[in-house]
Order: C-alpha cells, then structure tokens, then sequence
C-alpha cells in the first residue's frame, strides 16, 4: 500500500523522531519547500545508524545535509563545464576527420561502422533529431534541400554526446580516423578513448537531469591503466572503492579538458570549491588515499 504523503512540518516531525536535529528550525520549511524530501535523503543515507528504522547518528544535523546538497550542486556545475569541452571536441574531431577522409555523408556509410543493424537504428534516430531541430542551419538546409541527407557538420551539430560517443564506439576498429580522433584527445587507443566517453555519457546524464552525485557509485567505470598518454595521468594505484567512485571520471574529465582546452579553470574550480569546504567528507566522491599526490592533481 503506498504511503500517505507528508506536510513539510510532518517530514520535519519525522526527522525528529529519527534523531536528526535542527540549528535553525525556521529555515528548515523553506529547504523542504524548494529541494524535496527524497532528493535530500541521498545525502543523509550514509548518516543513518540503523537503516532499517532509519535512525540517525548523533549528531546529524539537517543544515549539514544542505551544506553536503549546496557541494555537491556546485561540484556538478563545474563538471559541465567539461562535459561541453570534451563533446564540443570531440563532435569537431569526428566531423573533421571522417569528413575529409570518406566525404560529408560518412555517418551513413555501412561500410565504415562494426554493426549495420546499429547504424539503421541510430541514424532514424539521428534524422529524427535533424527533422526537429530549430536550429537556423537545419531550417535553412531542410528548405533548401529538402528529403536530402545533410551533411555531418549539420546533423551532427544536433547529436546527443551519447550519439556521438555510439558512433565514435561503433566505427570500425582498422580505420586510421578512428585511432587519430582518440591520439586528438591524448590517448593513443581507441578502446581507452571509447571506454572514457561511455563513462562521462552516464556523468553527463546524471548533472542534465540534476541528480546526486554525491557518494553515488558509478555504473560505468573507466579504462583507468593507459598506453602512453599525452599528458599526466594517475601515477598512484587505485583502490577498488576509489575505482568505482565519481573520482576516476572526473579525473578522465579533468585529462581530457586539459587536452582540448589546455587554459581551463576546472581543476583550480574543484580545489577552490574542495578548499572553501573544508569539513566536506570529499573521501565519499572517492578522493582519499594521497588524491592530491597524483601527477594529474598536483
């Protein structure tokens, strides 16, 4: 039976009964009123001394809950911003590079991609973005040209990064173009570079929808042992806690962005931000074990 639903001054009720305390209790009403219940709840879950009854530690305080929320907003606004560095870059790469080799139309060349039922699947689904795109370029080519294909500079102006990241994946393994998008982006393997991408998709699609990142274990995990890179990398080992955390993408974010945006802020954002918050368990995003001593982090 599903439960009733709750008054905020009955969600505050219920929090004291479960031992979480209050600093300022008129501020709490608004917080509830504007971030709901359950997307807090993610950041008390580890505070929770019985998770069954759901009874909190001592000393849990719903204002912390706020302050671990707040981080991790900010923590995620930061990323996107490399998120757009790394699709912006690598959208340029693909349309380059496969352009000039196999012509602007390459994107429907069965003879370029690992599985031709993938292909017919995904470029309906990439016309179908074309069609509604409102992008003065689409307006202007699908008045000009209509029931034509456009070419990759227009279309893939309007593909997702997990579009992108399928095409880039799905290209067969043999074509030079491939190996020379990813040695583009520091890595001297494709499979490194298809790994990372895959990785950061599901990133990107946790900050697009605005979710928790916040001591959330990562379904995707990233090559993290490379052949080679152009650039610093972990030169410490990770542990497998730290592997499946937001720790190991973020820094393939930080690798990246520090390729195909060499002035960015993002690693001096994340440290202002870690500094600005020093009481921030920051161990629970997977930064622990001498973090700060790895090359790419220095």
């Amino acid at each position: 039976m599903p439960k009733p639903a709750y008054t905020i001054q009955d969600q505050i009720a219920l929090l004291k009964s479960r031992g979480m305390s209050f600093r300022d209790k008129h501020s709490a009403p608004h917080f509830l009123q504007n971030i709901s219940y359950y997307r807090l709840k993610g950041y008390w879950w580890d505070l929770q001394a019985d998770r069954t009854d759901h009874v909190f530690q001592p000393d849990t305080y719903f204002e912390d809950i706020v302050d671990r929320y707040n981080f991790d907003r900010h923590l995620r606004l930061i990323l996107f911003d490399a998120v757009e560095r790394i699709e912006i870059a690598l959208r340029t790469q693909l349309i380059y590079q496969l352009s000039l080799a196999y012509g602007p139309c390459w994107y429907q060349d069965f003879n370029l991609f690992t599985d031709p039922v993938w292909l017919a699947k995904h470029l309906a689904t990439l016309m179908t973005e074309f069609e509604r795109s409102q992008e003065i370029f689409v307006v202007d080519h699908k008045r000009r040209f209509p029931d034509t294909y456009p070419e990759s500079w227009k279309i893939m102006e309007v593909a997702s990064m997990g579009t992108l990241s399928k095409y880039y994946k799905n290209l067969k393994h043999n074509l030079p173009e491939k190996a020379a998008i990813a040695k583009g982006m520091g890595l001297n393997l494709h499979k490194e570079l298809s790994s990372w991408l895959e990785a950061i998709v599901y990133v990107r699609n946790i900050l697009a929808h605005h979710s928790r990142l916040w001591s959330r274990d990562m379904v995707k995990r990233p090559i993290l042992a490379l052949r080679n890179p152009s650039g610093s990398w972990l030169n410490l080992p990770l542990d497998e806690v730290q592997q499946k955390k937001p720790f190991l993408i973020i820094s393939c974010m930080l690798f990246l962005s520090n390729k195909v945006t060499p002035n960015h802020q993002i690693k001096a954002k994340i440290l202002d931000l870690f500094s600005q918050n020093p009481e921030m368990p920051i161990y629970k995003l997977g930064f622990f074990n001498n973090w700060e001593k790895q090359d790419l982090w220095r």
